[in-house]
């Protein structure tokens, strides 16, 4: 089987290959046939030790594809579902499940340090517990989310995780008003749906910020009322706001130095908003007076922050109705043995989504 492997923490290519088996099938177990999966930048992340990830491994969380086989005990999939893949899916009975915040389930978690692959040299883990970047994969039957027929794979794949993150930092966490002003700073795949998910909610103004200009232009296309480099920020502030700040301002890059900056473009009283997956030795520097003088909201946003089969299924509805562009994300399309092209693509900033097609 055919599957693109890191073999060490910090390899900036992957190696595609043709000798890994899957492992672990059985009870309350589901195999699927990949055919579809996204190029996040946690994956890149994980490549690069910024989040943590036993190797080798096999990145890719964002996919989705068809239902081989189900062991004993599954009743919710069955052989030839379509399905999308669920990177975190909630055991239901933890205290965060039982208080409604499945998204803060650590039993994916614990996925990831299981292996479900396995090579001639050994064993092979999947990135988060899932690795998409696959033509079969072996996951816990909660991973195995089903999707309508009318939802093709590439798409479901980037409801899998960008989308629904995107979206959700502005539903569920921000929970945006109607007429209020909206920074987002990092214009990838998860950037643009937080565009898309502030506009659904109604911003008046919503300013895009990003170093690449093709992605400056494409936030423009998905509903950003401007779109400015970073070293215009502080001008755009001073228009839109008067000087005061946003209203909200989102963080999706996973930097320190880009979290003071949206901190402080964020007004007194306003909300500060991390989607942003950054590294343990990070830190954002706040100092006591500031914290509390200017009263301003900071709220992590970890997987949307909300229910992420009902984000799923809202993410689904808003696509149907017209109210979110899914398909103008995908800008790059490859095959599986052009991984690497992919991960050049997402670097440099070329591509917003690429779909790796298996």
């Amino acid at each position: 089987m055919r599957a693109a492997v890191l073999h060490e923490i910090g390899q900036d290519k992957l190696d595609v290959l043709d000798d890994v088996e899957t492992v672990g099938f059985g009870p309350g177990k589901v195999r699927i046939r990949v055919r579809a999966t996204g190029l996040c930048h946690s994956d890149v992340s994980a490549m690069n030790g910024v989040l943590p990830q036993p190797a080798p491994f096999i990145p890719g969380h964002e996919g989705a594809g068809e239902v081989l086989d189900v062991g004993d005990g599954v009743t919710a999939v069955k052989q030839g579902d379509r399905v999308l893949m669920c990177w975190l899916p909630a055991c239901g009975s933890c205290p965060a499940c039982r208080r409604g915040q499945t998204q803060l389930c650590l039993a994916g978690f614990m996925n990831a340090g299981t292996p479900n692959f396995r090579r001639p040299g050994g064993d092979v883990f999947g990135f988060a517990g899932t690795g998409t970047f696959v033509e079969e994969v072996v996951v816990d039957a909660g991973c195995a989310v089903p999707i309508p027929d009318d939802v093709p794979y590439e798409i479901a794949a980037l409801i899998g995780c960008g989308v629904t993150t995107g979206l959700g930092a502005a539903i569920n966490t921000a929970r945006v008003e109607a007429g209020s002003s909206v920074a987002v700073i990092g214009c990838g795949g998860v950037g643009i749906s937080t565009i898309q998910g502030a506009r659904v909610q109604g911003a008046a103004q919503i300013v895009a910020v990003d170093p690449v200009a093709s992605r400056r232009e494409a936030a423009l296309a998905f509903g950003a009322t401007e779109a400015v480099a970073p070293d215009e920020l502080g001008d755009a502030r001073q228009r839109i706001t008067g000087g005061e700040g946003f209203d909200y301002v989102f963080e999706v890059v996973g930097r320190s130095a880009t979290a003071r900056t949206a901190y402080e473009t964020t007004r007194r009283g306003g909300t500060l908003c991390i989607v942003g997956a950054g590294a343990m030795d990070d830190f954002l520097q706040l100092n006591m007076f500031e914290l509390f003088f200017d009263e301003k909201r900071i709220l992590p946003s970890m997987y949307g922050g909300g229910d992420v089969l009902r984000s799923y299924e809202r993410a689904i509805a808003l696509w149907r109705a017209g109210r979110i562009d899914l398909e103008s994300l995908i800008t790059h399309r490859v095959q599986l043995a052009e991984i690497n092209e992919a991960l050049t693509q997402m670097r440099t900033g070329e591509a917003l989504r690429t779909c790796i097609e298996i």
